[in-house]
């Protein structure tokens, strides 16, 4: 296996750049997620590891080599798509051992590395059947079976199960997991859906606008996001963001002041999440103005307005609330986020 550096890769397109000096460090055996929204330039990133794109500027080494100006063929790797792209003139084993046979491996090697490859992915049963004759997952599943058969270095997957509904998603996410943690594979892994992410990754590398906004464990990235953009980008519902006035170096959280960052500002911007509160008297916390309530069985979505500006918070399923009604929340004071108004960055705990 092998680490990857990403040394201030720029790609630019005429006038247009879609990398920026992105630079990114992916640890032997690591699993990476590039999670954005669509036009962010995680593909092209993935693309430029692979060497199917050129960089404008910089260097992606693997496991210590360069590799600009490589070949993918020269690099070590293995890539699975989101269009599964299994050849479906050959068998399920022929698809397995397509790459093995274009590195030219002898018949021993390669009937040991296709069993091993099946029975990680569960497709022993399979390998004389022809594409046409598998799910949409199982074929899903040959694709990774023929990454992984040819031992790459590192694995590259660009939205491998976007074309899965969403039953299959979860079944392949779980498979998955399990197979690369067995494997040891080093793999870099698109996607725009953060449940995957999260669910899948040692790290993520949130990216935006041709620049990677913040990288870290899923559980850092989701409860200490660094910008406005990576806190309303990850969870469901996405973070709240409210506008509120400092004076004396507080706010007012309800009936209690609570000190904030020192910035210089007359204003800041609370990010909370909507699981991060409880119902309390209405005079104790902050006053939620309920539009909407949405009962969705393991817990009650709340939609409305602190400060008149909009939110969504959660509470348990046991609770009532009506739409319509002025209730009490309390924030969790260990879990408050502060931003800047004027850049979207987080600014750093108050010390008091």
């Amino acid at each position: 296996m092998a680490n990857i550096v990403i040394d201030r890769i720029k790609k630019s397109f005429g006038a247009v750049d879609a990398l920026k000096e992105v630079s990114l460090n992916i640890g032997d055996g690591e699993f990476v997620s590039l999670l954005g929204p669509s036009g962010c330039g995680k593909t092209t990133l993935l693309r430029i590891i692979a060497g199917l794109e050129t960089s404008t500027s910089g260097d992606v080494r693997i496991g210590g080599k360069s590799v600009v100006g490589l070949p993918p063929k020269d690099r070590g790797l293995a890539m699975v798509f989101q269009n599964y792209a299994v050849f479906p003139h050959m068998t399920v084993f022929e698809n397995v051992a397509f790459g093995l046979r274009m590195q030219k491996a002898d018949a021993g090697r390669i009937k040991k590395q296709v069993e091993k490859a099946a029975a990680l992915l569960h497709i022993e049963p399979y390998l004389d059947r022809y594409p046409n004759k598998l799910s949409g997952g199982q074929r899903q599943r040959v694709a990774v079976a023929r990454a992984l058969a040819v031992e790459p270095q590192v694995l590259l997957m660009d939205e491998p199960l976007s074309n899965l509904d969403a039953l299959l998603r979860l079944e392949m996410r779980t498979e998955l997991k399990s197979v690369l943690q067995a494997s040891g594979t080093t793999t870099v892994y698109v996607t725009h859906d953060q449940t995957e992410a999260m669910g899948l990754s040692d790290r993520i590398a949130v990216m935006f606008n041709g620049r990677i906004e913040q990288a870290g464990p899923p559980v850092e990235i989701y409860s200490q996001p660094a910008t406005r953009f990576v806190g309303g980008f990850m969870g469901n519902p996405p973070m709240n963001f409210i506008r509120l006035s400092v004076q004396n170096g507080a706010v007012a959280l309800g009936s209690a002041r609570h000190p904030v960052p020192q910035f210089g500002g007359t204003e800041i911007v609370l990010g909370l999440r909507g699981e991060n509160v409880a119902r309390t008297p209405l005079e104790e916390g902050l006053r939620l103005e309920v539009r909407v309530a949405e009962p969705m069985g393991s817990h009650l979505l709340l939609t409305g307005t602190v400060e008149g500006q909009p939110v969504r918070f959660i509470l348990p399923a046991s609770e009532t609330v009506k739409s319509g009604e002025l209730i009490g929340l309390k924030p969790d004071l260990d879990r408050l986020t502060w931003l800047s108004p004027e850049t979207g960055e987080a600014l750093s705990r108050p010390t008091a």
